[in-house]
């Protein structure tokens, strides 16, 4: 990992511990405005699963770690990683779900194990000063980390390009859904999926790995 990133994962780190600070174990706390929308995008990254039983998953950038009640509820007999950058949000998933066997949490930028499938919920957003190119090379590395270390397959979402231009941030990214799409179809699998139609300002891209 090159001095650069480790800035940036630094800088991550630091947002998020301060988002957890002001507004808890909650969605707000990872920069969420609320549980419907933070359910609706688990709905979308979920749809890479391909099984209904018995698989792993890695969530990267798990925050308070909301993703093992989503899949405790739809799914049996699933393994859990979860892994953050903020060892604040690494403490409070590990305090929260103390009690779950099959759940656990380490503070990493990228998946320490192999898993069935990977995710990545909101990552990619918060960019605050950096620049487009510097973060874009931060989401493409991350992204083959999460090739490297998921069987099955993985999914990951982002802010998209084309929200509407008056309720756009500077401190946020708004990636190019198609460039993303092809370089998953380019580099990862044949089988990927383009999602942009659940109602928010973002797209989630499926990729589906040949068993």
């Amino acid at each position: 990992m090159t001095e650069p990133r480790v800035g940036l994962l630094d800088e991550v780190a630091r947002y998020y511990g301060q988002r957890l600070a002001a507004h808890g174990e909650t969605p707000g706390g990872v920069d969420w405005n609320g549980e419907a929308g933070q359910h609706l995008r688990f709905a979308q990254l979920a749809r890479v699963f391909d099984r209904a039983s018995g698989f792993s998953v890695n969530d990267l950038g798990c925050g308070y770690g909301a993703l093992v009640d989503f899949l405790r509820a739809g799914w049996a007999d699933v393994r859990y990683a979860g892994f953050d950058v903020s060892s604040d949000m690494v403490a409070a998933a590990t305090r929260r779900y103390r009690a779950d066997p099959a759940a656990r949490f380490a503070c990493a930028g990228v998946p320490d194990e192999i898993a069935d499938f990977g995710v990545a919920s909101g990552i990619f957003n918060v960019r605050q000063a950096r620049p487009d190119d510097q973060w874009l090379d931060y989401i493409h590395a991350t992204l083959d980390a999460l090739h490297e270390t998921s069987q099955r397959g993985f999914a990951f979402n982002c802010l998209t390009r084309y929200s509407d231009a008056d309720r756009m941030r500077p401190d946020l990214f708004y990636a190019d859904p198609c460039a993303l799409f092809d370089r998953c179809k380019q580099r990862y699998a044949r089988d990927v999926a383009l999602l942009h139609d659940y109602g928010l300002y973002e797209f989630t891209i499926l990729v589906r790995k040949t068993p």
